[in-house]
């Protein structure tokens, strides 16, 4: 028998020891534990391997991590489906919030590839007898409970869903979870999931009020950084603007003026506002904390005056 290579001992962890690969068997090849996964990556490379056909599965949750639940979950998913790939979202979801959740997710699901499954479980016992849904869109695969969210997370709802039953119960749940998933990743299709339909539940976002002068909104996220994201679209501001000079109030009690780019674009301390990544109108203080120090919630209105 031949003497493996370093990239030869790296395929053989990932191929058979997917569960976790053992510390000295990959100390013992001289490999750093910090830089293993460059030697696995160029080796699957090398024999034709491709990384992206791993099943990925992203999870966003509203189960907190100090319970069992999430554990259980994945405990069912990954009895289903041995060689998942998990990316957690989120599952600090404050309890039943949908319409964060369906924020969140909104701007992670486009930067991950084709072919991955988005599982989201928010408010999943939302009446007596519920139901799951699945749908592909762009050729990503989602699930989640039929309480509004898919509503929520896309701008235009897909034609056709699949609508899988359940038992009310939280184990009951985790396992019709994991059986979709199952059947997903090895078929890549949808169809035998569950009867189709076009009729979901729905729930509206709320949306800004415009004027001539005014565009009037409100916060709907809070990041971990007490940055307020509102939903004023950049679009929106530039239509309704037209370049004019702009306040910014909060709760009618504090006001912002000037646009600013990047947070160090004003002093250490000082408020600005800006877009954000998604091209949301973002609150933020360079260096501090406006949402606290500025006794900002989500919910609470902003109005933009033009003048």
């Amino acid at each position: 028998m031949k003497n493996k290579t370093r990239t030869d001992i790296i395929i053989d962890v990932l191929l058979n020891e997917r569960r976790g690969a053992p510390n000295n068997f990959l100390i013992a090849a001289g490999l750093c534990l910090h830089t293993w996964p460059i030697y696995a990556i160029h080796g699957f490379r090398k024999l034709g391997h491709n990384l992206s056909a791993l099943p990925v599965l992203t999870l966003t949750t509203d189960f907190g991590s100090r319970d069992f639940h999430l554990a259980r979950l994945k405990g069912h998913l990954l009895a289903a489906v041995p060689d998942l790939t998990f990316v957690d979202v989120s599952h600090d979801i404050p309890n039943y919030d949908i319409v964060e959740a369906a924020f969140l997710f909104r701007k992670v699901w486009p930067h991950f590839p084709p072919g991955s499954i988005h599982l989201i479980s928010v408010n999943d016992f939302y009446q007596p007898k519920g139901r799951l849904l699945a749908c592909t869109v762009n050729g990503h695969y989602f699930i989640g409970p039929d309480n509004g969210l898919f509503s929520l997370v896309f701008d235009q709802a897909p034609a056709q869903f699949y609508a899988i039953d359940h038992q009310d119960q939280p184990s009951s749940l985790s396992k019709a979870y994991a059986t979709a998933i199952a059947h997903i990743s090895s078929k890549k299709t949808l169809e035998g999931l569950g009867s189709t339909t076009n009729k979901i539940a729905e729930r509206l976002a709320f949306q800004p009020v415009i004027g001539p002068d005014y565009i009037r909104g409100s916060v709907i996220y809070i990041d971990g950084f007490s940055n307020a994201i509102t939903n004023i679209s950049r679009e929106l501001f530039e239509r309704v603007g037209q370049g004019r000079a702009f306040e910014l109030l909060i709760k009618r009690n504090a006001a912002i003026d000037g646009l600013s780019f990047r947070y160090h674009d004003v002093p250490e301390g000082e408020s600005l506002i800006k877009f954000d990544s998604d091209g949301l109108l973002e609150i933020a203080i360079n260096l501090g904390k406006a949402a606290t120090l500025l006794g900002i919630e989500v919910e609470d209105t902003v109005q933009v005056e033009f003048g």
